[in-house]
Parts: C-alpha cells; sequence; structure tokens
C-alpha cells in the first residue's frame, strides 16, 4: 500500500481521535494491526447470531483533545482476510454472491469530520465498500490511552456502525432478519 493510499484510506472501524484528554497537541498514530479488530454479526435466519473478522486493518489517525474538530482517520480493510471459523462459509461470503473480493479487496473509511457528542464523538466520513461509497457516521468512545511496556504511548478506540447491506450492493437473499450487519470496531494505534 503506498503512502498516498494509506492517507486516504480509513475503515471501519473506527478510530476516533476526538474528545479525548490527555493530549494537548496533535499526535499521529499508526493503527496496530495485531491489536485492532474489525468484526461483524448478522442474524442466521433469525434464529441466531453468525459472528466473523477481518483479519487485516491497516491504518493511522491523529487526535488532537484541545481541538477535536481537526482529528483525521484513515483506515483500509483487506477484505480477503474475512474469517467466520468456517472455510466454506468464508468462500462463499468471499464470492460472487456477497463480497466479490475478487473485484473489491479493500474496503476504506476515510474521516471528513467530529462532532463532540456528550461521552462519545461522532465520526462522519465516507466508506467505500463493495464498489460503494456512502457517508456514513459512526458513534465512537475512547477506550484509553498511555505508555506502554516497550516504550511506546498508545490510544485505543471502539465504534458501532449497523450497514444496511443493500445500500452497499450486497443484497443476496437471507431473509427479513439479516438486512443488516452490525460492525464493531476496536482500533489501537502507536504514536510515532
Amino acid at each position: 500500500m503506498t503512502e498516498t493510499m494509506t492517507k486516504t484510506m480509513m475503515f471501519l472501524f473506527v478510530v476516533c481521535a476526538a474528545v479525548f484528554a490527555g493530549q494537548t497537541q496533535a499526535a499521529e498514530y499508526k493503527i496496530d494491526p495485531t491489536h485492532s479488530f474489525v468484526e461483524f454479526r448478522i442474524q442466521h435466519l433469525g434464529y441466531s447470531w453468525m459472528y466473523g473478522r477481518f483479519n487485516d486493518v491497516q491504518g493511522e489517525f491523529s487526535y488532537d483533545a484541545a481541538a477535536p474538530e481537526s482529528s483525521k482517520i484513515a483506515v483500509a480493510i483487506d477484505t480477503t482476510s474475512l474469517d467466520t471459523n468456517h472455510a466454506e462459509r468464508d468462500k462463499h461470503l468471499k464470492g460472487d454472491d456477497f463480497l466479490e473480493v475478487n473485484k473489491f479487496a479493500t474496503a476504506t473509511f476515510t474521516s471528513t469530520g467530529f462532532k463532540a457528542d456528550g461521552d462519545q464523538v461522532i465520526m462522519t466520513g465516507v466508506l467505500d465498500f463493495h464498489g460503494v461509497k456512502k457517508t456514513i457516521e459512526i458513534p465512537v468512545t475512547k477506550v484509553g490511552e498511555g505508555d506502554d511496556p516497550w516504550g511506546g504511548y498508545r490510544a485505543g478506540f471502539h465504534g458501532t456502525y449497523t450497514m444496511t447491506r443493500a445500500d452497499f450492493g450486497v443484497d443476496y437473499e437471507l431473509g427479513p432478519a439479516s438486512t443488516t450487519v452490525e460492525l464493531q470496531l476496536s482500533i489501537e494505534g502507536v504514536r510515532q
């Protein structure tokens, strides 16, 4: 992934660098892919939940508690890294009926704004998923920040977004209970 591509991409997941105490000037963070998760769940026939995740999440963010409106996030998700712990189901979900990862191997989210709302921030941005670009809002809360045991400084955030599948061209019939997918975005970054 090129530097320009990384700076313009941002998913899910996710991260909000806005409302948070601790930093008095803008700081740049690189997303730690081993401690960041984009998980999803969807109802299976209305009887139970099916869970999965994307194993490859990359990107960067910045935030300044004194000026949260200037925060920025860019996330890229490798859709080929989809994992539901069942090889045949993963193959079907990656295929033409759903994600078409041979055509749309990357999903991105690029922030366009932040607005404080109590203890959370509403992050606005453009989600580019399955070839469709759509402006969305994600409520995000800060999980924590501080020094890590390896001499670095980390910050983590969590957000949830409910996606209507048909809005992004994923309209394979799964029944009325499965028209939406809930995305859980847990992002941890290392200050650069």
